[in-house]
């Protein structure tokens, strides 16, 4: 795997919502205090932040790593830029829980700002170096396997739909089984891709593994780059998600941003291969256009 770039300070938030539930406790409470107190924490040296969450000089370090940095120097660089944003009015707002008794004007208001946050958090994040590899991958690809199961099978099946309408040759694997059992058939020149937001979906990682085994590049879309899947995957590129609550698990939330990343490849895609792209993606436009015709004529 690729190694990725330190997130972007406007992703720093969202990187700690999403990694804080596997961490220890007394990394969650430095990653805690450095979400929440940006400016204050970009103050301190690796000690003083140490001594004010009651862990130690190693814990922070640790947690700056797992958070995407090399150390706390940097992290600390990351914290003084995140706060002069928010001094800004340029950081995305933190939005309430949808409560049960919400009124639905309510429920559409905080969703929609969750969302926005959340496409925000993930463009901001998302590393375009391990992007443009994974397109041109993709671009030049004799074959591409996408893999996913829940809400991320319905995401690997619109990336599989745009692809296919710009003349590429995909599919998209649901059943694992089936997904292992093409996934041996994967070689250099052919492209995988897992989808799970958790990283760890035993049923999407093990395809991918196979795939990465038989030479084929392998490409991961995941909320935890920290993940098992990243062990199998060429190119890593990483979502963020909206808070969790009771009505709104992550799996339901991660799907916006995973469409984000989505788009992102196909047109990326379809940028290289435009010369191919553009006739095919208008030959199908033509046929769906008949299909629709309401003017009468022979059945």
């Amino acid at each position: 795997m690729t190694e990725a770039t330190p997130p972007a300070p406007a992703a720093l938030a969202a990187k700690v919502r999403t990694l804080v539930p596997s961490m220890t406790r007394s990394m969650q409470r430095v990653a805690e205090a450095v979400a929440g107190d940006p400016a204050g924490c970009a103050a301190l040296t690796v000690t003083g932040l140490a001594e004010r969450t009651g862990t130690s000089e190693a814990t922070v370090v640790r947690t700056s790593r797992l958070l995407g940095y090399p150390g706390y120097r940097d992290l600390r660089l990351a914290l003084a830029a995140l706060a002069a944003q928010q001094a800004a009015g340029r950081a995305p707002a933190v939005t309430a829980d949808i409560a049960v008794d919400d009124p639905i004007a309510d429920v559409v208001t905080k969703l929609a700002q969750e969302e926005q946050q959340c496409l925000a958090d993930t463009a901001a994040g998302l590393d375009t170096s391990q992007l443009e590899a994974a397109v041109a991958a993709l671009s030049t690809a004799r074959r591409i396997d996408v893999y996913g199961v829940g809400a991320s099978s319905l995401v690997g099946q619109d990336l599989v739909q745009k692809l296919l309408r710009i003349g590429l040759i995909a599919h998209a694997h649901a059943d694992p089984h089936l997904a292992v059992t093409n996934a041996v058939q994967l070689h250099s020149g052919d492209v995988a891709l897992a989808i799970t937001h958790s990283g760890r979906t035993t049923d999407v990682i093990e395809p991918l593994r196979v795939a990465f085994e038989h030479g084929a590049t392998t490409v991961a879309i995941t909320g935890r780059p920290d993940g098992e899947v990243a062990q199998y995957a060429d190119f890593v590129l990483t979502t963020s998600t909206a808070r969790e609550s009771e009505l709104r698990p992550a799996a339901m939330s991660s799907r916006t941003s995973q469409l984000l990343v989505v788009d992102c490849l196909f047109i990326g895609v379809a940028q290289r291969t435009y010369e191919a792209a553009a006739p095919a993606l208008a030959a199908s436009y033509e046929a769906l256009a008949h299909r629709h015709d309401p003017r009468p004529g022979p059945r």
